[in-house]
């Protein structure tokens, strides 16, 4: 192995370390205010998913706010009770139901997410406008770069 490549390895698993302390760091502030609106991260990224995309098959809501299947039905059911969210049987497929906002979860969220919004500026201000766009494309990139190589 050559010093150069001992050093690549080296500055690639400190920048892997750093990526994963800063995800913890923000994701555990993102998530206190979060819960001072009074859901779970869970709760939220599903109704904000909904609120901002409309009504979701349950079965696909998973796969778009990184939530594991097994756990869909627990968080809408939590929803349903708290009445924010409702179940819509499609009219066309009997085999798929829609998680669709009620009139209580969008004034909730029309409350809530301005502040939530205030609160990732205030989390992310330590970049400025210029260093947050970059670090969006070069994190965009090594995501895709990721995704599409397979390692061993």
């Amino acid at each position: 192995m050559t010093q150069s490549t001992a050093q690549e390895e080296e500055l690639s698993l400190k920048l892997f370390v750093v990526l994963t302390r800063t995800l913890q760091s923000i994701k555990k502030r993102a998530e206190e205010d979060i819960k001072c609106l009074g859901l779970n991260p869970t709760e939220f990224a599903v109704l904000e998913l909904i609120y901002h995309k409309g009504e979701q098959p349950i079965q696909k809501i998973g796969e778009k706010v990184l939530i594991a299947s097994s756990s869909i039905t627990y968080v809408v059911d939590k929803l349903e009770k708290k009445q924010l969210l409702v179940r819509k049987p499609n009219p066309d497929d009997r085999r798929v139901i829609f998680a669709a906002i009620t009139e209580k979860g969008i004034a909730l969220m029309e409350e809530m997410f301005p502040k939530h919004k205030i609160a990732i500026q205030e989390i992310l201000a330590g970049l400025n406008t210029k260093e947050k766009e970059n670090m969006i494309q070069q994190l965009k990139k090594l995501g895709y770069y990721a995704e599409s190589n397979n390692i061993r």
